[in-house]
């Protein structure tokens, strides 16, 4: 007898535990999704607001970019020009190098021819007036000779000095070109400088632009990850709300409201032999308020225990929809059918099959999603079964 007495409490307290437990755990998870859903928002409204700071400082890179493209510009075209006015400037100067070195090699024979010249009249015995009279057959023939030495002697002096007056010139004119090229050569190295810089200062801001909108781009994400997530929170609350309210109201218009602690002998039977590949509890992040049975496409669903239909037809979220009222605060639910073969208000026995198994309403393949529920409140099936 005592064991008798302690078999029974354990059954009843096996039986109350799930139901005393399942209304609080529904509410916190409203409550915790309510918590974040205004989490949600509030992040919302802070990435709303860090893309709008980017993008308002992406512009002002975008006019600074801009800026400094034109200045970039101007400089370039300016360091063209005096690269290429500095590349007229070297080849003049090595044309007039070209050119000195050549004068100054005709000098160079000039003076030779001078000097040897000179030597040779050294030398030999500079002809006298009179000589040349001596040798001369007439008054004529001794103007002719003496003009004849004179002009050889003004020739030679005068090539070597006009020899020397152009290399001297173009020494001169070299020099001037070599200031101009030296100066040339520092305004473009400093325009080069300054091109360098300024093109190093618009690399910096393209990339800095270009950081900036990647972090928009993850910012964006991120917003639309959260949003996507506080949309699933709403539609998970929504749900919860609506399909949990409306199998209540169901159950509580039925008539049936006590709760009667004493199982029957033979109790629940399985509606459909499979396994189950989705237990009662949390999931994904929300409750799932039955088991889902592994089963075929058309599986006859067979009632866990004789009742009253309380509801038969179509039920967002479990699709084709049948929950049968067992008495005594018991009912229990059938979803995703393929098609119902119960209707509202037909009593049924237990083992009668009332639909067949789909996948209508939410879910990803065909299975029966079967629930227990005591007053209203899901509770593991698998207590009962």
């Amino acid at each position: 007898m005592p064991r008798r007495l302690a078999l029974a409490f354990f059954v009843c307290l096996v039986v109350l535990l799930p139901a005393a437990l399942s209304t609080p755990a529904h509410a916190d998870r409203i409550q915790s999704l309510q918590a974040k859903i205004a989490a949600a928002q509030s992040q919302e409204s802070r990435l709303q607001s860090d893309i709008g700071s980017i993008e308002t400082k992406i512009r002002t890179l975008e006019g600074q970019v801009g800026g400094v493209s034109t200045q970039l510009d101007s400089l370039e075209r300016d360091l063209r020009l005096q690269q290429e006015r500095l590349n007229r400037i070297r080849a003049l100067y090595r044309f007039q190098s070209e050119q000195l070195d050549s004068y100054q090699h005709e000098y160079n024979i000039s003076m030779g021819r001078l000097n040897a010249r000179l030597i040779e009249m050294y030398e030999s015995e500079d002809p006298t007036t009179l000589d040349v009279l001596l040798s001369s057959e007439s008054i004529g023939d001794f103007l002719d000779r003496v003009d004849y030495v004179h002009e050889i002697d003004a020739q030679d002096v005068s090539i070597t000095t006009q020899v020397h007056g152009a290399r001297d010139r173009w020494r001169n004119v070299r020099a001037k070109t070599k200031v101009t090229k030296a100066r040339v050569e520092s305004v473009t190295r400093t325009i080069a400088v300054r091109t360098a810089q300024v093109r190093d200062e618009k690399e910096r801001l393209l990339i800095s632009e270009k950081g900036l909108s990647q972090l928009k781009g993850r910012k964006k994400t991120q917003l639309a990850s959260v949003q996507e997530s506080k949309a699933e929170y709403l539609h998970e609350v929504s749900g919860l709300q609506a399909a949990s309210s409306q199998v209540t109201a169901t159950l509580q218009t039925s008539g049936s409201t006590s709760y009667d602690s004493s199982p029957s002998s033979s109790g629940l039977i399985w509606p459909v032999n499979g396994p189950v590949v989705s237990p009662f509890g949390w999931r994904w992040g929300r409750m799932h308020e039955g088991i889902d049975i592994g089963v075929g496409y058309g599986t006859p669903i067979h009632a866990a225990a004789s009742g009253t239909v309380v509801y038969s037809g179509w039920m967002s979220g479990y699709g084709n929809f049948v929950i049968i009222d067992h008495g005594g605060g018991m009912a229990t639910a059938y979803g995703h059918q393929s098609s119902i073969a119960a209707g509202n208000g037909q009593s049924v026995s237990q083992g009668q099959v009332i639909g067949y198994v789909g996948c209508t309403g939410h879910c990803f393949g065909p299975h029966l999603h079967f629930e227990v529920r005591i007053n209203g409140s899901p509770v593991d099936p698998l207590g009962y079964l």
